[in-house]
């Protein structure tokens, strides 16, 4: 199974960042983190992180045909873009949404989740561990 992470603005950030909210482990941490996680799961992983909302669309794009899945965590984009929205839409691949922080405790602005609407299954404030129970998901109804 070959699952493509991809991860929205200033998640390359975190460990620096809000530590208050998302801690104090960086990218670089969470990437092997997930890593080990494919590992344990016997799952192929590539990574994308990107602050631009056209580079995610296009990535997102890319998997169709070469991935199994996605686990996205677009983070600010989750709560404007509909063009990753229909992005996933387009590729129709089986896609679990991630969140380190609790964003259901956070801002108003923060409750609608566009990409939500495709995603099978979203895991909110569980930090670095709700990539691995995206996983963990993923492998279990797919592998």
């Amino acid at each position: 199974m070959k699952i493509k992470v991809i991860n929205g603005p200033n998640i390359n950030m975190i460990g620096i960042r809000e530590p208050a909210i998302y801690g104090s482990r960086t990218y670089k941490d969470l990437i092997e983190f997930i890593t080990k996680c494919a590992n344990e799961n016997i799952v192929d992983v590539d990574f994308f992180q990107s602050n631009s909302e056209g580079d995610i669309v296009t990535e997102i794009q890319s998997c169709y045909q070469t991935f199994d899945a996605i686990v996205i965590n677009p983070a600010a984009y989750t709560h404007t873009s509909v063009a990753i929205l229909d992005a996933l839409k387009a590729v129709a691949i089986p896609a679990v949404e991630v969140h380190l922080s609790k964003v259901s405790e956070r801002e108003a602005f923060r409750q609608l989740s566009y990409p939500g609407m495709y995603c099978e299954k979203t895991y909110v404030g569980y930090g670095f561990d709700g990539y691995k129970m995206a996983i963990e998901y993923l492998v279990e109804k797919y592998k």
